[in-house]
């Protein structure tokens, strides 16, 4: 059997039609794609030509992490691919997938590129996305060969990654007491990368990330990243996403208790404004406005 395609829904339809039909346009069908949706109503999908299943969550919230267990466990292959619902994969996509995770078990992370604004307008169109999409600067590129070792479980992100159903559930899965955006990622990679189970990167596995508004860092879910944060320093003994606690810190947000991390003042037009995406970009960048923040420090201290 192929792959499973899991992925999540909250909003955001026309995004995943588009996924679907990047589906449709595979050379290798996949089995399925099961989508755990984290709304009042399921999605109006067209016919894809293959099972798309639909998991309705009982939480509404952003349950990232029970999301993705939830589609996990619903998937009926051997091996699953979770692509977010604004992702399109490339026409290799799923056969990549399939023949990596032949070579053993291990979590493989996908190449990802990002789309500027009004890329999807026209459809699907890969000859001009390969030529307008660009890799995120945050992000590693494709390893110089089929398969590279990931030594930093930090870099994991579940935007674009694959693996076995039963390595998967040998390491238990997202953590699902993490609650809103942010921290569940970092959590997932380290319990791989302490179990043994090799992460790495994959030259293939491709997908196009699709424009959306986005604030970076997170400022409009401060409250999930300060609770995800202090989590993970509760379960492992120091921070995770400190950069943008950084940067929350530096605008006044948030200061530190000690170590942890205590949210000051609420999140006004100008906090939401500094840390917006901008149309000519293809993707957020929490270093841009780090480098800001850092500069305007730098000159009031002179």
């Amino acid at each position: 059997m192929s792959l499973s395609i899991c992925t999540i829904g909250h909003g955001r339809a026309d995004h995943l039609l588009n996924l679907i039909e990047g589906l449709r346009r595979q050379v290798l069908p996949p089995a399925e794609i099961v989508i755990a949706v984290m709304q009042d109503d399921p999605y109006d999908l067209p016919d894809a030509g293959f099972p798309v299943r639909q998991i309705m969550m009982d939480d509404r919230g952003l349950a990232l992490a029970a999301a993705r267990n939830a589609a996990a466990q619903a998937a009926t292959s051997d091996k699953i691919a979770f692509l977010d619902i604004d992702c399109i994969p490339a026409p290799d996509f799923v056969a990549d997938y399939t023949s990596l995770l032949d070579r053993g078990e291990a979590l493989l992370m996908g190449e990802m590129l990002y789309l500027p604004a009004g890329a999807t307008q026209d459809g699907i169109d890969y000859d001009r996305f390969a030529g307008t999409a660009v890799l995120h600067s945050e992000r590693a590129g494709p390893p110089d060969d089929m398969i590279g070792e990931c030594s930093d479980y930090r870099c994991f992100w579940s935007l674009n990654f694959a693996m076995h159903r039963a390595a998967f559930d040998r390491v238990g899965g997202f953590d699902e007491r993490y609650r809103g955006y942010g921290g569940e990622d970092t959590d997932f990679g380290r319990v791989v990368s302490i179990s043994g189970l090799p992460i790495r990167w994959c030259r293939g596995a491709l997908a196009y990330h699709q424009y959306h508004p986005h604030h970076m860092p997170p400022v409009h879910h401060i409250d999930s990243v300060i609770a995800n944060a202090t989590l993970f320093a509760e379960k492992w003994g120091h921070y995770t996403m400190e950069h943008w606690l950084q940067c929350f810190e530096l605008m006044g947000l948030v200061r530190m208790d000690g170590p942890r991390p205590v949210r000051v003042r609420e999140v006004t037009e100008d906090d939401l404004a500094l840390t917006r995406q901008q149309a000519h970009e293809p993707y957020a960048s929490a270093a841009t406005v780090f480098r800001l923040l850092t500069g305007r420090a730098a000159m009031a201290a002179a």
